[in-house]
């Protein structure tokens, strides 16, 4: 049995506990990402760990590979990959609707070539509802018509009309089988369409609705006007998940506007680099200040890489090319952020979460805007890709 339960309120900010089939998560929550079904460099065992006991995979990407058949065949997705938190997964949307000149939209669903070897494809919303449910997913995403960053009105129009339709289709598939599934609000930059899908889902009556279309390479002030205008049309008592947003004042200002869940590869992607997170901002061990620091690379966190290993260490594993660096700073961005959101948890159920909120970003600093907006443009075309 599934349900959400708002236990309080800071302002906007909201405290909650989310009961799935496999975990009871308290919110707000952030969901490491594991499309196809691992989180890069780390073991599920190393993500429970690091204070998780959700993660979120990719339907389009599994798929793809290695296929329904060998899923089923391993007993469910929480079996194949050794899992035994919850399991939310994304319908494949953004992934669908980022090949551009692979696929092709209609009112019935989306055939699309593979990027992997150009075979064919189509997805509908019964198909991928049905294959989430075969997934064994605690939180099932129905399918939705994610417009360019840069579609106009028309064009969004026409996808906010065509997510209402397949949000039911995906409902009525799904009727009473196990697993929850949650409606995604799309409408780009336009308030007034994304009123109308935001209408359009919440008749419906879904346990759980979703913000997406956002963190696509826009300029966050939009990010934030769309989120602020965004929440209200969404039930009070049920989880608002938004999308694939993840910088760590990004969550901060996310839970300010009443989010309660979200994802975002950021923590294990730019580890890959050698970027680390501390309450200061983003860092890179790579530099010169780390390469004969002693001490740990934050001494106010507890992770295991802090709590066995001196900046030295990783700053030279970086420089020699082992992976094992990247490993060792997965770890410790996955901490940080799971240790940020116990913090928020904890502000807003003794209702400092303003006076919390105005510390950290007044302590930390932020990715240089014109650098995040060139690592996004270049991370959602791998994204698309599935790197």
């Amino acid at each position: 049995m599934t349900y959400f339960r708002l236990a309080g309120t800071d302002g906007a900010a909201r405290l909650g506990e989310l009961s799935t089939n496999h975990a009871v998560l308290p919110t707000p929550a952030f969901m490491p990402v594991g499309s196809q079904a691992g989180v890069k460099t780390l073991t599920p065992a190393e993500v429970s760990a690091s204070g998780y006991n959700i993660m979120l995979a990719n339907a389009y990407h599994l798929y793809l590979r290695p296929g329904a058949a060998v899923i089923r065949a391993q007993g469910g997705l929480h079996n194949f990959m050794n899992w035994g938190g919850a399991l939310l997964t994304d319908s494949g949307g953004f992934q669908v609707f980022s090949l551009a000149t692979l696929r092709q939209v209609t009112d019935d669903g989306v055939s699309f070539r593979s990027h992997l070897d150009g075979s064919r494809h189509q997805i509908t919303p019964e198909s991928i509802t049905t294959f989430q449910e075969l997934l064994g997913s605690d939180i099932l995403m129905a399918l939705d018509e994610c417009p360019p960053l840069d579609a106009g009105w028309e064009l969004v129009a026409a996808a906010v009309r065509r997510t209402g339709a397949w949000a039911a289709r995906c409902r009525e598939a799904h009727g009473d089988n196990t697993g929850e599934l949650y409606a995604i609000v799309q409408g780009a930059a336009f308030g007034d369409l994304r009123q109308e899908s935001a209408a359009q889902l919440v008749a419906l009556d879904f346990p759980g609705y979703a913000i997406g279309g956002l963190s696509l390479g826009e300029p966050k002030e939009v990010t934030w006007r769309v989120v602020a205008e965004t929440t209200p049309l969404l039930p009070a008592a049920k989880p608002r998940y938004l999308m694939g947003v993840g910088a760590p004042e990004d969550i901060v200002n996310a839970v300010a506007l009443g989010c309660d869940l979200f994802d975002s590869v950021l923590p294990t992607r730019v580890a890959r680099h050698g970027a680390f997170y501390t309450r200061a901002g983003r860092h890179n061990v790579r530099g010169t200040v780390y390469r004969q620091q002693d001490g740990p690379l934050d001494a106010a966190c507890d992770c295991e890489t802090c709590h066995s290993f001196s900046a030295a260490y990783v700053h030279h594993l970086f420089h020699a090319g082992e992976l094992l660096g990247m490993r060792l700073l997965g770890l410790h961005n996955l901490s940080f952020y799971a240790r940020l959101t116990g913090d928020l948890r904890q502000a807003i159920g003794a209702g400092k979460f303003t006076a919390f909120k105005q510390e950290f970003l007044a302590g930390y600093r932020p990715t240089d805007e014109a650098v995040r907006l060139s690592q996004k443009e270049k991370w959602t075309h791998a994204r698309g890709a599935g790197s």
